[in-house]
């Protein structure tokens, strides 16, 4: 696997759109907060609180358990989706 890491004020190939233009999705069980910024309706604090859960549960099952973070109800969960993977 290959994780690219951008010069400060430089932006991360896909990062604009979650990598979806590229195909890539986020896997969620190996993201870190920077890399879960960039999807969309995702800010710091949903950022970290996405990691603090996986770190708690020891990672995600399936994409659905988003829904179990605080702040992501149906209609994010929607909108983050077509955009993440396990």
């Amino acid at each position: 696997q290959r994780i690219t890491v951008p010069s400060q004020g430089e932006t991360a190939p896909g990062a604009a759109d979650g990598g979806k233009a590229s195909g890539n999705k986020v896997n969620i069980n190996l993201a870190g907060a920077t890399e879960l910024e960039a999807l969309p309706g995702i800010g710091p604090t949903l950022a970290e609180r996405i990691v603090a859960y996986r770190e708690k549960k020891g990672g995600f099952k399936n994409v659905e358990e988003l829904k179990q973070v605080s702040g992501i109800g149906e209609k994010k969960f929607e909108e983050l989706r077509d955009y993440v993977e396990i």
